[in-house]
């Protein structure tokens, strides 16, 4: 008779937080019946496995569950009675039978239970209250990363891909959603409940399975790119999921045509969750939202709130190829996940507006990620993975915008249609498997010939950025790129990076140069830019200039994560040229590298201040966002009322030009950015500007409640 019982023992392999392979998952018969009331759930789980080896027992995952019945059927169909032990510790069930399991398919039967977890994670209880007051019950799951394992026994490990067939016992009529298809819904025998029958999914990870159950509603399906595309939502909701179609249609079809490879799944929901942790969660056709991520009406949205729901529904279908078809083959894998579908999301909202400049504000995203970067305490972007917590720490600005922004270096400096053309071949070569990160280095690398891997390696597993000098020599016909590491006043030559790196660690850096040409050719009446890529070696790197040159980019549409110093000839001449010659972007990286010279004490405050003197009559949002941090380190730093009123005098003046141009109210045919823009002025002349007349007209608006939404959230 088959018993549960608690036993802690040495886990197998140098790992003891890695399964032994002596087993392999090729399909689950997975069904459950949560009692969303009691805050309950009991299931059971038929896994087809390939035994590898002889063994007399198979070792899996379970947490917080009690398996109160499991047999074994070999490949002849005798079926075995499996003793079950649970070690708490691991996280682990041994399944033992009384003979040698020889190598070959077999079959594993459990029967468990366990209750809803109340933490947001596994197998939850949410709930959400009605007009009426009542409160409903939802049972939710969140599986990443290791949380599946409390759901029902499995192989909780994303090298173990598996096939699944799933089955939800739920209350009669009401919604059940998984990964994929609903095939059949069939009253059980007691009259009370259906069983909803799902289709076959995808070989997939056990942390990409979803379920939701509860009172909900779904949009009528859309047809995006072949794909039947719905909203599911609470009663009530539905006019605030138009939106959401909208998007997700765009995207899929954005990515279908990026990758070359349909979409992998039959079906996909976006799925709104009234609390959820995550932000949201890729689950391969049942992607999960915090319903704030999801849900918006356009008409009372800011731009802001658009765009952010935007990126969130393109990261995650970014993730339904890359991350879900393919899929790290283990936990320190997940920067790369997370990072490309940072990157692909910037790709997507930027085609689908062209018009917020998508990747001119990702140059924000990016500023944050070089500041902590330039931080002694910094870190690789990838390290070592022991445990899977240990993954956790790469939830974060390096992860996500750094790696991103590493990828869009890449991206710029190889071509984009070569890096496009590395990354079907990266797909297409692993889909429905697992990878390392080297795996896409050597894709890239056999699409462009470029020493990609090289490149790649020293970014991401070095903590830190260099910064890149440029000098012209040779009376200007050589153009000089030197490098250095990157620090901050504070931490330099304090101690070591946290990450084993010193002050002489170097990169192979990927610039493009802009260089304006003077004069002008011949017939040219307008500025003339020419670009050259350059891979910056560790001792420097010389480029002979074939045209005489007026100003320089060292970070060319700032692609680049790295920081630039001019040689002070040119940093002149490039603030000259800036507000006409250099796009919005370009015009936000010379004045984010001047603050973080200040910082880096490279440059003092009055050189910083003649910068930002020349960008003040600039009309662009993320450059006006870049001087409003300048300004309000500065409201901070300043002591004395006297340097405080002459601190704010000096404010008033620089945006007095802007603001008037915006001017005080909406204009009809106003673009978002500058209804933004009209925020973010107001913000700074009433704040550190201290200015009577815009804090007069801000308690008028706010009297008449009458503010512009777009100028509220710049």
């Amino acid at each position: 008779m088959t018993t549960t019982s608690e036993h802690r023992h040495p886990a197998p392999g140098d790992n003891p937080h890695r399964l032994d392979g002596r087993a392999i998952p090729t399909h689950y018969d997975l069904t459950i019946r949560p009692d969303a009331d009691a805050g309950t759930f009991t299931g059971t789980v038929g896994i087809d496995l390939e035994v590898t080896t002889e063994t007399s027992s198979l070792v899996c995952n379970a947490a917080g569950l009690a398996v109160t019945g499991a047999t074994v059927t070999t490949p002849t169909g005798e079926q075995l009675a499996a003793d079950a032990t649970l070690d708490a510790d691991s996280e682990r069930v041994t399944f033992t039978v009384n003979t040698t399991l020889q190598p070959g398919p077999h079959r594993l039967d459990a029967d468990f239970s366990g209750a809803l977890d109340d933490r947001l994670r596994g197998m939850y209880r949410s709930s959400y209250t009605d007009a009426g007051g009542d409160t409903h019950h939802l049972v939710v799951t969140q599986f990443e990363a290791t949380f599946a394992r409390r759901a029902f026994p499995c192989w909780d490990e994303p090298a173990f891909k598996a096939t699944f067939d799933i089955s939800l016992v739920v209350p009669a009529g009401q919604s059940a959603v998984s990964n994929a298809t609903e095939v059949a819904r069939t009253p059980t025998e007691d009259g009370g409940h259906d069983e909803v029958q799902f289709a076959t999914t995808m070989k997939m990870s056990t942390y990409l399975v979803a379920f939701v159950v509860g009172d909900l509603e779904a949009t009528e399906a859309v047809d995006a790119a072949g794909v039947p595309l719905r909203v599911i939502h609470r009663p009530g909701q539905g006019h605030l999921a138009g939106y959401a179609l909208e998007v997700g249609a765009f995207c899929l079809d954005y990515f279908t045509r990026y990758y070359d490879i349909a979409y992998p799944g039959d079906k996909l929901d976006l799925v709104a969750i009234p609390d959820f942790a995550f932000g949201a969660m890729e689950n391969l056709g049942c992607v999960t939202f915090r319903e704030i991520l999801l849900l918006v009406d356009p008409d009372e949205a800011t731009q802001p709130e658009l765009q952010n729901v935007t990126d969130v529904i393109a990261h995650e279908l970014a993730h339904m190829w890359f991350g879900d078809l393919v899929t790290m083959d283990w936990w320190e894998g997940i920067w790369l996940n997370e990072a490309f579908a940072t990157f692909m999301e910037m790709a997507a909202t930027d085609a689908f507006r062209p018009d917020w400049q998508r990747w001119t504000g990702f140059a924000v995203a990016r500023s944050v990620a070089l500041d902590v970067d330039a931080l002694a305490g910094t870190r690789p972007v990838e390290y070592p993975v022991v445990s899977p917590e240990e993954a956790e720490g790469m939830f974060d600005v390096l992860t996500y915008e750094k790696g991103a922004a590493v990828l869009r270096m890449l991206e710029q400096w190889l071509g984009p249609e070569e890096f496009r053309t590395g990354i079907r071949r990266y797909l297409t070569q692993h889909a429905y498997a697992n990878t390392r990160t080297a795996d896409l280095w050597d894709a890239l690398e056999a699409a462009t010939g470029a020493p990609v891997r090289r490149i790649a390696e020293s970014w991401i597993l070095q903590g830190g950025f260099p910064l890149v000098t440029v000098d012209l020599v040779d009376d200007g016909r050589t153009l000089r790129l030197g490098q250095e590491p990157f620090s901050y006043a504070g931490d330099r030559g304090e101690g070591t990076y946290a990450t084993g790196g010193d002050p002489d660690r170097r990169w192979p850096v990927p610039v493009i140069i802009t260089q304006g040409i003077a004069p002008l050719p011949d017939g040219a009446d307008e500025p003339v830019r020419a670009l050259e890529k350059v891979l910056v070696d560790p001792q420097g790197t010389d480029v002979d200039l074939v045209e005489p040159t007026a100003w320089l980019v060292g970070n060319t549409e700032g692609t680049g994560f790295y920081r630039v110093a001019y040689a002070p000839g040119l940093l002149d001449a490039l603030i000259t040229h800036a507000p006409t010659e250099l796009s919005a972007v370009e015009r936000y990286g010379v004045l984010d590298d001047a603050w973080a010279a200040v910082l880096a004490d490279r440059l003092g405050i009055t050189d910083l201040l003649d910068v930002v003197d020349a960008f003040c009559g600039d009309d662009d949002l993320t450059v006006w966002q870049r001087i409003a941090g300048i300004l309000g380190s500065l409201d901070h730093l300043v002591g004395p009322p006297d340097a405080r009123e002459a601190l704010a005098g000096e404010v008033r003046r620089l945006v007095a030009g802007p603001l008037a141009a915006v001017g005080p109210s909406p204009r009809p045919g106003d673009a978002d950015r500058t209804r933004s823009l009209r925020g973010l002025l107001t913000t700074v002349a009433g704040t550190f500007g201290a200015d009577p007349g815009v804090r007069h007209h801000a308690r008028e608006l706010l009297a008449d409640n009458s503010p512009d939404p777009g100028a509220a959230d710049p």
